[in-house]
């Protein structure tokens, strides 16, 4: 595939033609829809790798800055949609929106394609 359909079926948003970037050189990635992010809402989430390079990667989602910790880095680094399908909840993502700490690019990039996230 190529040009734009291919970038949306890597869950990259686009506007204009130019990618919102999580970091230089690196497109955010979003999910069409908040429904389809079916992660844990409760327990113990081990990271891999691939997302979060400490070694410590484990997030007790009963602790409020670690769900917070947990979703910046997930929404920052992730470059599959699956990742996002997996380890995010919706309703969650909804409740701490306004909390998170991400880059511009991945703000805008949710906001973007999720409009309702603005209003959180």
């Amino acid at each position: 595939m190529q040009g734009a359909s291919a970038t949306a079926d890597l869950g990259h948003l686009r506007l204009g033609g130019v990618a919102f970037l999580a970091r230089p050189g690196r497109p955010a990635v979003v999910t069409r829809t908040l429904t389809e992010l079916a992660g844990p809402r409760r327990g113990v989430v081990e990271l891999p790798v691939r997302l979060m390079w400490s070694s410590d990667r484990t997030f007790d989602l009963a602790d409020p800055d670690q769900l917070l910790w947990m979703y910046e880095n997930v929404l920052r680094e992730s470059t599959r949609a699956d990742d996002l399908r997996t380890l995010i909840d919706g309703r969650t993502l909804r409740r701490v929106w306004p909390l998170l700490n991400l880059p511009r690019g991945v703000r805008q990039a949710w906001e973007a394609r999720h409009r309702g996230l603005r209003a959180a």
